[in-house]
């Protein structure tokens, strides 16, 4: 799919994700990539703010997924596992989700609480 990218920056780390807006877009995500640039990353932007679930099927890299608040703030990142069919919940109403290589936000010390600034976010913080 050709999505619309955008940079997003936590701190002093830029990344350049994907953005999947529509259903089919969220629906496809990451399914099938195999390989993911170091600094690259899948934004999704779902249509309500709400409990979101995610998991891998179809999906043969490891990941590791940020689930964000309106405006960018990290409320909870973990790890995925290749094809894993249980996922992840958000915990928490949300209308964005970060997907990036696993390990991504540990090298860079990125944690809940942080906060990723770019044009999809309200600017409240």
């Amino acid at each position: 799919m050709n999505l619309p990218r955008v940079q997003l920056t936590a701190g002093d780390h830029p990344i350049q994700v994907h953005v999947a807006r529509s259903d089919e877009e969220r629906a496809q995500g990451l399914m099938f990539r195999r390989e993911l640039p170091e600094d690259e990353g899948m934004l999704f932007m779902c249509d309500d703010c709400e409990v979101q679930n995610f998991w891998m099927k179809d999906t043969p890299l490891p990941l590791s997924i940020a689930f964000l608040d309106e405006d960018g703030t990290i409320l909870r990142i973990a790890d995925l596992e290749p094809h894993d069919l249980e996922g992840e919940s958000s915990g928490h109403p949300v209308r964005f989700v970060l997907e990036v290589n696993q390990g991504w936000f540990d090298e860079r010390g990125i944690v809940a609480g942080d906060r990723f600034t770019g044009p999809v976010f309200l600017e409240n913080a």
